[in-house]
């Protein structure tokens, strides 16, 4: 392991604090989008920006090593994101408050990777199997990847059965406090409870996470480092990503595939040395494919979903021309089947301008979509007619 100098460590540790003191200040109110992606870039350019500091102060090597470190911390922060946004489904925490269990997440995130970092480098540097059991542990973990990743049953986990033995914890909001008085008591609010299942949800995936790095380097300062900017801007991706979950269709794979290549290579260590270079450059393919073809796979949706659908049979395409149709024999339609055409076809004119009077009617009053027919499919946009 590269020995790192004390005033190195106090000043990286003064500019986390320093960054996310920033990050504080800049978050306050009501998050916005345009705000959460120019805080997102923001984070990003902070971590290049360190990253050009490794280079220029330890050299190639170790600069590769930290970019390195850092992409593979990024990409497995997505899913952390998405689980965060489950949860607080689960939770029903209202917007106004998700930035504030957000920010004490990733401040606790990072107190806790760094007990796993420490451990984790001290294990590989005086046991020489560590490596292949943390080799062995991604390849689980990809594995798991596979078979559906973790899940978390936010309501019923023990997190919440164990807080429970500890205090009350209050069925409401209470604001965007922590804790409580319940009947006098103190007692922890819903907030808390959130909070503490971020947190435990987070040391599983460092058990991921924490190896991955360590397989791309034994720096125990590069690690922490590139971790450490990983993790703090968790909050503004949240803020992101959070919405477009259905736009990374092939991020398990991508993350799978990842783990995998980390594992293999600390499993084979001692048979195959891949350079830091090489070790860069394949993850950088396998996030760059994982996003082309998420991106080829919402264009092939959205070119379906554009396509005409034939009114007869409900199917995409266009309805056969009427040249096809000429030489095929008709029966006669008995009145109750006339009777039905003119109704669907009665149906059909008025469909239009109801569509057209709902949606002028919820852009005046702001209720949003027209409701959905009983028993429809859903997906679908269904008007009851009278």
């Amino acid at each position: 392991m590269t020995p790192t100098p004390g005033w190195a460590w106090g000043a990286a540790g003064c500019v986390i604090l320093g960054l996310l003191a920033i990050d504080l200040v800049a978050s306050r109110g009501q998050p916005t989008m345009r705000r959460a992606v120019l805080v997102s870039a923001g984070w990003v350019a902070a971590a290049v920006a360190f990253g050009g500091i490794i280079l220029a102060w330890r050299g190639n090597a170790a600069g590769q090593e930290y970019f390195t470190a850092y992409l593979v911390e990024k990409a497995l922060s997505v899913d952390n994101v998405f689980v965060f946004a489950l949860l607080f489904q689960a939770f029903a925490v209202p917007a106004a408050y998700q930035h504030r269990v957000l920010f004490a997440g990733v401040f606790g995130a990072l107190v806790l990777r760094a007990g796993f970092i420490a451990a984790g480098a001290t294990l590989l540097e005086h046991l020489s199997w560590t490596s292949y059991a943390f080799g062995a542990l991604l390849i689980a973990a990809a594995v798991r990847m596979v078979r559906g990743g973790v899940h978390v049953d936010a309501r019923n986990s023990r997190i919440l059965r164990a807080l429970r033995r500890v205090m009350p914890v209050s069925e409401d909001y209470d604001g965007g406090r922590f804790l409580t008085r319940l009947d006098g008591k103190l007692a922890a609010t819903p907030l808390l409870a959130v909070l503490l299942v971020i947190e435990t949800t987070d040391v599983i995936f460092a058990a991921d996470s924490i190896p991955a790095a360590l397989g791309v380097t034994t720096d125990m300062f590069l690690v922490f480092t590139s971790n450490a900017f990983a993790v703090l801007g968790l909050r503004a991706l949240y803020f992101v990503l959070a919405g477009a979950m259905q736009r990374f269709g092939y991020l398990t794979q991508g993350l799978t595939a990842m783990l995998a290549f980390i594992g293999a290579k600390m499993l084979l260590a001692d048979v195959v040395h891949i350079p830091a270079t090489v070790s860069l450059g394949v993850i950088v393919v396998i996030i760059a494919t994982a996003v082309l073809l998420s991106a080829w796979q919402r264009r092939r949706e959205a070119v379906a979903a554009a396509r005409p659908h034939d009114l007869h049979t409900g199917c995409a395409g266009p309805a056969p021309h009427p040249a096809v149709l000429k030489g095929v024999p008709r029966q006669a339609a008995t009145e109750g089947e006339r009777h039905q055409d003119a109704v669907l076809a009665a149906e059909a004119t008025a469909r239009p301008a109801l569509v057209q009077s709902w949606s002028s009617s919820c852009r005046l009053t702001g209720l949003g979509q027209p409701p959905a027919r009983a028993g429809g499919r859903a997906g679908g946009f269904f008007v009851s007619l009278p």
